[in-house]
């Protein structure tokens, strides 16, 4: 992301993703695309985009998803202890990260799950 920009995490097949980057484009604002199913994000990434948006990985996982029933998430703990299981468990699953997550070039980040969570970062 350069010092200019937003960054959102999109999912084209994701209503809210899709809503969220309307959002955006309605609104003139100049922000980099990111289809992170096509390009998933790090572990690396995960826990950078986990301390600017101040969540754990568990608070930005879809549990819902088939893929969390088959790793058996519901079962992990949510401990320090067990961090790096969440953190490396999307970075090889990146459908269970929850959409859109918007980052903007001053460090600051929200998952935009409505209008008023993504205006909270513009």
């Amino acid at each position: 992301m350069t010092s200019e920009r937003i960054e959102i995490w999109h999912n084209p097949r994701c209503s809210k993703s899709r809503t969220a980057k309307a959002f955006l484009d309605d609104a003139g604002i100049d922000y980099t695309e990111r289809r992170y199913l096509e390009d998933p994000p790090t572990a690396d990434e995960l826990r950078a985009m986990l301390e600017r948006l101040g969540l754990e990985p568990w608070d930005i996982t879809r549990t819902g998803e088939g893929e969390a029933e088959q790793l058996g998430l519901s079962g992990w703990a949510r401990t320090d202890a067990e961090r790096a299981r969440w953190i490396e468990a999307l970075a090889a699953h990146p459908k269970l990260i929850q959409r859109p997550i918007v980052a903007t070039a001053d460090g600051r980040a929200v998952v935009a799950r409505d209008d008023e969570a993504l205006r909270s970062v513009l």
